[in-house]
Formats: C-alpha cells, structure tokens, sequence
C-alpha cells in the first residue's frame, strides 16, 4: 500500500474520531442537564493538553515509538468514549443522566489520552515521511487533508444518521434520536479510536533517537523543548500560540447550540440552518481541507508572520460574520462566509505552526516541541479562552425551552475584538527570521 495513503488514512481516522461529537456535544450536554457546563467540557481538553502532549512527546521521544503510542493513547481514550456512551444508554433519550459527575470524569480521561495523539500523529507522519526520504513541507499537507475529510465524514454522519423504534437510518429531517442530539456521537467515536488503534500497529517503525554519551535529568525528561523560548522568535511564537490557542474552541463549542437556538424562534424554526447545525458547520472543515492545500505555497512566499496574521484576522471575520447573520436569506450567507474563513483562521496557524517548530527543532526533542506547542495552543489558550467565552455567553444567554438564547451578538462581536487586538499586536511585535522556512537550520 502506498506509503502516503497509509499516513493519510492514519489522518483520516484521527479527526474522525474528534468530529464525531467535537461540534455537536453542546447540544446534547443541554439535554442530559449539563448546559451550563459547556464551556467546562471544552475547557476539559486545554486543561489536559497543557501537560498531556508534553508527557506523551516525552515518552514518544525517550520510550515507546511514537505511531505504536498513538495506537495505545486511542485505546484508552475509545473505551473512555464508549463508557460515556454507556451512560447515556442507561439515561435514555431526552433525559438527564443520572451521575453527571462520573460522565464528566470519563469524559476527561477520554480526552486526556486523546489529546495528545493530534501531536504524536504528526510527529509519526513527519518522521515515517522523512525516513523514506520525502518533504515534509511538499508532502505532509495532502496527507493531512484526509484527517479533515474524516472530521467531516463524521460531522455528516452524526448530523444525518438517526434511530428510532423502525431501527437505524438517515435523514435530513426532524427526528428526535438524530444522533448529533444525543449520546449516540460518543459511540461512534469510541469506535473509530479502537479501529486506529489497530491500525498504528500495521504502520512503519519510528525509530527513536538514541542520545549518546551521558543525559542529563532536563533530557530525561523531555524538558529541553522548553530551552526553545530562549530564542525570541520562538518565544514569540509560543506566546501568540497561546493567544490564538484561546480562539479555537469557541465556536467548537457556541456555534452547535448558537444555530440550534434559532429553532425557538417561529419565524426561523424550519430553516436548514436552525435544524441541521452539524451539517451546516462541516462548510468549515470542508474550507479546512482546501486551504491546507495552500498552505505550502504560502509559507514558501510569505513566510510564517504573514501565514500567522492572516489566521488572527480571519478569526475576526469567523466571529463576526457570526454575529451579524441569522439562518434566513440573506442573513444565512454571512453564516457560509464565516465557515468559508475558518479554514484560514484555522490551518494557516495549526497546520503551519507544526510544520514550522518540526522545521525549527533537532530531531531529539521534535515530539517534545510538538507536545509543547500543542500545550501551547490547546492547552493554556484553549482553556483560558473556552472558559472566558462560556462566562460571556452565560452572561448574555441562558437555557430556554431546550435552546440556549440571548444576546448572541454581543457575544460574538467581543470574540472578534480579542481577535482583531491581538492581530495588530503580532503584526507589530513579531519579526522572525529572513531566511524562508525551508532554508532554516536545526
């Protein structure tokens, strides 16, 4: 089997195991009685991320290959999901489960070992693309798309497939046991990661990185990725990692229940946009999977300041087309923009910025600096910035009727202000090095 088509797959599977609730859990949690708890449930897998990666990256440095703990970490975090699809079973549709707080806590184990398995597929796609003499630049990006198609596979799935008492099937229309409404997106999830965990034993070996002569205890444990904020530049870097880290999961979170709140209101209760909220968003992975496309020629003609800035201005315009649309025309077209410009706001910092500290680091600490840059990211921004969005939207919205509604507006033209604020201040404070990406040396 083609070697690129493996890695691809091994994508493929990695992001379909997170599309399968990441964007519609929101609604589900306001049904089983955990509402007000959204914000926690994403904040969740930043809390996680700020040491997971980096513990994981150690080991997949120092200890176990890294393909084959990408294979262990989906085992754990699949029997976790499918416990917490367990509890959802015994709930029973439409109804609150019974231990909130045992959910939750299966819930974090699921994310803790998945989290760190977005930086271990990387490090093992960059290493297996570079043992076989390919460019990591060139190649990598195509490989990558296919894990944004499997998000998207899974969103679409979750979004039209549906259960009732005639059995399983799909559809477009209203149903009460859609999937994307209820704890049936955990199962699938929980099994996807059981099938990449078999997988990622049948991919090439990673060999580790041997230290010769002796190691010190920083090396032991991985530690020496932090000696990487010693250089401006990757201060920098890490830094505004951080701030844009705190933009990625708000509308993971807000925008499911944002879309789905129209269906209180009469006048926009029947449209696509208010009933099929899953489906609806998936534009923003499928804009996703082309601009990774674009990615290494923009990097190689601008480099990473200017692929960075373009990322923090397009979460501005994600923001604020949000705040100025509704589900009816034409209002539903600023909806479709700014999951056009998600695909910018995302890769062009994610995608990029893995490449970019691949690029930067000797090849003892890459999956240590991989780890630390998705803490970084996924990590400390994720958390500090899910948590503050879900203190702005419990202060203008609340939960009625099913439907979390308020002022959404406001909500989402403060996100876009933090956005466009710390646009200007990278594009001011930020000054990498001349020599293009390709041309910088370990």
């Amino acid at each position: 089997m083609n070697l690129k088509f493996r890695l691809a797959l091994m994508n493929f599977l990695e992001f379909a195991v997170w599309g399968a609730y990441l964007t519609c859990m929101g609604n589900y949690l306001g049904i089983a009685g955990l509402g007000d708890k959204i914000s926690w449930f994403y904040a969740i897998q930043g809390i996680v991320s700020i040491f997971m990666p980096t513990l994981m990256g150690i080991v997949a440095d120092k200890y176990i290959q890294p393909q084959q703990l990408l294979g262990l970490c989906h085992l754990l975090a699949g029997g976790f999901m499918i416990s917490c699809w367990w509890m959802g079973e015994q709930a029973g549709f439409g109804n609150e489960l019974a231990d909130k707080s045992m959910f939750i806590a299966l819930y974090t184990l699921s994310v803790a070992f998945y989290m760190p398995t977005i930086a271990l597929t990387n490090t093992a796609a960059f290493t297996i693309l570079k043992n076989n003499g390919l460019d990591t630049v060139k190649d990598f990006p195509p490989i990558r798309v296919l894990g944004t198609v499997g998000f998207i596979a899974t969103m679409w799935f979750v979004n039209c497939a549906f259960i009732d008492d005639s059995g399983f099937g799909f559809t477009l229309g209203e149903n009460a046991h859609k999937f994307q409404y209820t704890y049936l997106q955990f199962l699938v999830s929980g099994i996807l990661s059981i099938v990449l965990f078999v997988y990622c034993f049948t991919l090439p070996e990673c060999k580790l990185e041997k230290k010769e002569g002796k190691v010190s205890l920083v090396e032991t444990l991985g530690l020496n990725a932090f000696k990487l904020f010693k250089r401006r530049q990757m201060a920098l870097f890490f830094i505004f990692s951080a701030l844009l880290g705190m933009c990625l999961q708000v509308t993971n979170g807000f925008a499911g229940p944002f879309l789905t709140s129209f269906k209180g209101t009469p006048e926009f209760a029947d449209s696509f946009a208010a009933n099929n909220a899953t489906m609806l968003t998936s534009i923003s992975q499928i804009s996703e999977a082309l601009c990774i496309l674009m990615i290494p020629f923009f990097l190689k003609r601008f480099g990473i300041k200017v692929v960075m800035m373009m990322s923090l201005f397009a979460w501005v315009f994600r923001f604020g087309f949000f705040g100025i649309g509704n589900p009816a025309m034409p209002g539903v077209i600023f909806f479709i923009l700014s999951c056009i410009v998600y695909g910018v706001a995302f890769d062009f910092f994610n995608v990029s910025g893995g490449i970019f500290v691949d690029q930067e680091c000797a090849p003892d600490i890459k999956a240590s600096a991989q780890g630390l840059f998705m803490m970084m990211t996924n990590g400390l921004g994720a958390t500090i910035g899910t948590l503050a969005a879900g203190e702005i939207v419990n202060a203008y919205c609340g939960w009625e009727g099913g439907y979390l509604v308020g002022d959404w507006q406001t909500c989402w033209f403060i996100f876009a202000s933090f956005a466009l604020v710390v646009g200007i201040t990278f594009a001011i404070v930020f000054k990498p090095e001349k020599k293009p990406i390709t041309e910088i040396k370990h």
